[in-house]
């Protein structure tokens, strides 16, 4: 379906919508389903929060089942160019649910749904917040995250929901919002802290976390995973972004680069070396090649 071009405003709409080779910021669609209480309604503004500026908030119900039917979530991706979402609802069987997702070219890609246990809203914790925008750290532990299959998956998706712009470099300063993850006994633990640089008396700043909200405590449910053709799909790069291989060049785990020189085998024999005194040749004792070959000379004798 091809679109006409009438006006200068829907020709750039139409470009800034066609595919890039550096693709947008991922933003995220953040909407409540037609059952929610107030805890899935407080939980939605304060990842929010934590999204800003990418970010969509729907403040009116949709009453939609995204694990039964996803086109609803699919025409809404569309209309706001986005595909990340985030859906709360509340009922009797599943309380206080979150449902974390993205999509890829427009259908759902990945949906894993997580009941909130436990949660502290940003407002309990009386503590100086973070500017909007701000980048965070994430931190991820538990062995589950390395080993289970799904676990990964909620990582990987996880990570694509906060980790916000890619920037080319790092201030030091910059780095104070830090989202730690922790899977455990069947659990997924979240905390949001702010990192405060204290002064220690040399160069390297002291470090002290101090916990700002929300805080989650996060139960597994149900999943929708794409299979594993799709996924790879979903992560290929094209080829004008993959970085051409330099010959002969590697690097250690450390990032450090190392070269190979190829050279032409040497002629040791003519190689220079230190000249040293005890080595020299005195003037008696120099004897050309063309003398050694000679006979010796007799002494003429007069009579």
């Amino acid at each position: 379906m091809q679109h006409s071009q009438g006006t200068k405003r829907s020709k750039r709409f139409l470009e800034s919508r066609a595919p890039k080779l550096t693709e947008d910021v991922k933003s995220a669609m953040i909407m409540k389903g037609g059952n929610t209480s107030r805890t899935i309604t407080q939980a939605l503004k304060d990842i929010y929060s934590l999204k800003k500026p990418n970010a969509v908030l729907y403040k009116k119900k949709n009453i939609t089942r995204p694990f039964e039917d996803s086109t609803s979530l699919e025409f809404f991706s569309k209309k706001t160019d986005c595909s990340l979402f985030l859906f709360g609802s509340h009922n009797k069987k599943r309380p206080n649910n979150f449902i974390f997702g993205r999509l890829f070219d427009f259908h759902v890609l990945d949906m894993i749904e997580l009941g909130i246990e436990k949660y502290v809203s940003l407002s309990e914790i009386k503590a100086s917040k973070f500017p909007e925008g701000t980048k965070p750290m994430l931190v991820f532990a538990g062995e589950a995250f390395d080993t289970d299959n799904e676990h990964r998956r909620l990582k990987s998706l996880l990570i694509d929901f906060f980790r916000g712009p890619t920037v080319p470099a790092v201030r030091l300063a910059g780095l104070e919002h830090i989202l730690h993850f922790t899977a455990i006994d069947g659990k997924i633990y979240m905390r949001s802290y702010r990192c405060l640089l204290k002064k220690s008396g040399c160069r390297t700043p002291r470090i002290e976390l101090e916990e700002i909200g929300p805080s989650f405590d996060f139960v597994l449910r149900r999943t929708h995973l794409a299979s594993d053709d799709l996924y790879k799909l979903a992560h290929k790069q094209p080829k004008a972004l993959k970085p051409k291989k330099k010959k002969n060049i590697s690097h250690d785990a450390f990032g450090t680069k190392f070269g190979r020189v190829h050279m032409q085998k040497q002629d040791l024999s003519k190689l220079q070396t230190r000249k040293m005194k005890g080595l020299r040749k005195r003037r008696g004792e120099v004897v050309t090649e063309e003398q050694e070959g000679q006979a010796p000379k007799v002494a003429k004798v007069e009579s």
